[in-house]
């Protein structure tokens, strides 16, 4: 039995597609599993040729792992651009007219 190697290079869509994408990397990774778990019962291949596959196939899924975080950073770093472009940018507080805390005027007639 021969492993195939399943790889993917996929880079994150400007979209909103990119939670389907990181399901779709999900199921890649549990495909890689399930070649590791098969690996193991294998008798065609001899104990080198086990560890050699084994560690492409978990080299893979770290290779899918780092691609997940970085879709999940892009991710973050849009929800924080429009968290930021739809609050109203904050007036300075310059004591005259909109005091702060440590300059402000209390007038009692």
């Amino acid at each position: 039995m021969s492993v195939s190697s399943v790889s993917s290079f996929s880079t994150a869509s400007s979209g909103g597609g990119s939670t389907s994408e990181i399901a779709s990397l999900y199921k890649q990774i549990q495909s890689i599993t399930k070649q590791l778990k098969d690996l193991s019962s294998d008798d065609t291949l001899t104990d080198e040729q086990k560890s050699e596959q084994e560690q492409m196939l978990q080299s893979q899924i770290q290779m899918i792992e780092a691609q997940i975080a970085q879709i999940e950073q892009q991710q973050a770093e849009k929800a924080q651009q429009k968290q930021e472009a739809q609050q109203p940018a904050a007036t300075k507080a310059d004591g005259i007219n909109r005091p702060t805390d440590t300059n402000q005027i209390n007038v009692y007639v």
